[in-house]
């Protein structure tokens, strides 16, 4: 008996008993769904988080109150740290030897931005920092200038627009001299921005760049800052981050023996953050599949040994015409795994379909979960034979002239 025959009677046998063999493959298309939609939603996550921090380059690196990726519990770990301030920044900035580009990051407020009548929804974000944030951020400059240290020093109101804003208030005239209002302060526009596009479903191109001079003057000092800095090559990455933590120690007066109270971190140290975060969900969707994959592979032997008994009759036929028990066998497994993978199709369908989903969501590109699709098969292939063998050994072992006498 060939291949597509033994398929051939296991369709039969499935459409002959629809209800039972729904319920079956239900259980199945529950397993897979969720391996597959889990190892798909992370999947996508990844690749948004990789290709989010690719954009920035490895030799950036992160001061920052908190750390990138908390997970459960950290915030209360790490809220009473004391606040990264500007006069950190500044004792930084002047003591580096190693580190280049070294700037403030911080969002001061976020409100509108006027020029000739137009005028942008209040959510226009106002970053203050140094001739260095455009470079430090994977900024290109479009048209005009970045910003001095003489801007820096002189406190000028002087702001440098992202394209979003550019495009809105400024559709048909070029923007560079022009005078805008941030927040109902006038300010000149003296560069702007290429497109950097969106970046966890926040615009990155929707914001005004302003001194951090001027933005202390008018916002205020008292408040918690990242900095970042910029190691000379990939090579130097970790020597860069030994002086930036020796640095900071000195400079926050961290007794020796005691942790850092700040976190400093790169892309890569934020990848592996990520990744371990993202082992998590690899977990919950692998111990619900697996549930629900045990309780299929039980109903799978179940409608196996079901068609065992039905078919009696049949199985005494072909071994009196020279069927052996290797052939019998061979035939029930074929079965078992053939009601696994067309149960597995659907429910591989679905997950991706339910994975993907996050991707358009947070307009990330679509992704194909090979390793797990792989995976899947293989899995589901064991799950038959497992489960099948006891019913296809039953099969197997049954007398000839007792199977043709049954009714």
């Amino acid at each position: 008996m060939n291949i597509l025959e033994i398929v051939r009677m296991a369709y039969a046998s499935l459409t002959a008993n629809k209800l039972r063999s729904l319920l079956t493959m239900f259980a199945i298309v529950v397993g897979v769904f969720a391996i597959i939609s889990a190892s798909t939603a992370v999947l996508v996550l990844q690749t948004y988080f990789d290709n989010t921090l690719n954009v920035m380059g490895g030799n950036v690196v992160y001061i920052s109150k908190f750390p990138g990726v908390m997970v459960g519990g950290d915030y209360e770990k790490y809220r009473n740290r004391k606040n990264i301030t500007f006069e950190d920044f500044e004792k930084l900035k002047d003591r580096v030897v190693l580190a280049r580009s070294v700037s403030p990051d911080e969002q001061f407020t976020s409100t509108k931005v006027e020029y000739g009548g137009v005028v942008t929804d209040p959510d226009i974000r106002v970053y203050g920092s140094n001739e260095y944030y455009i470079s430090n951020n994977a900024y290109n400059i479009k048209y005009g200038r970045d910003l001095t240290q003489s801007d820096i020093t002189s406190a000028r109101s002087v702001c440098i627009l992202g394209s979003d804003v550019v495009d809105k208030l400024f559709p048909t005239v070029f923007p560079i001299g022009k005078k805008i209002r941030i927040g109902g302060r006038p300010f000149t526009v003296i560069g702007t921005l290429e497109s950097k596009g969106s970046t966890f479903g926040q615009s990155q191109d929707r914001f005004a760049l302003i001194p951090y001079t001027r933005a202390m003057q008018i916002y205020g000092s008292d408040r918690n800052i990242n900095i970042q800095a910029r190691s000379p090559s990939m090579t130097l990455v970790p020597a860069t981050i030994d002086e930036l933590i020796g640095l900071m120690r000195t400079i926050r007066k961290v007794p020796p023996g005691k942790d850092n109270d700040f976190s400093v971190e790169t892309n890569n140290s934020l990848k592996e953050a990520f990744s371990k975060f993202t082992r998590y969900l690899y977990l919950f969707g692998f111990v619900v599949g697996g549930i629900a994959l045990l309780g299929a592979g039980i109903g799978v032997m179940n409608i196996m040994l079901v068609s065992v008994t039905e078919r009696t009759r049949e199985i005494g036929i072909r071994k009196a015409l020279g069927a052996t028990r290797k052939a019998i066998i061979y035939q029930f497994l074929i079965e078992a795994v053939f009601i696994c993978q067309l149960g597995g199709i659907l429910g591989f369908l679905i997950g991706v379909l339910g994975g993907n989903l996050l991707a358009i969501v947070m307009d990330s590109q679509l992704v194909f979960p090979w390793m797990a699709s792989i995976a899947g098969i293989l899995g589901l292939s064991l799950i038959g034979l497992a489960f099948g063998v006891f019913p296809a050994t039953k099969a197997a072992r049954l007398d000839p002239v007792e199977s043709l006498r049954y009714e």
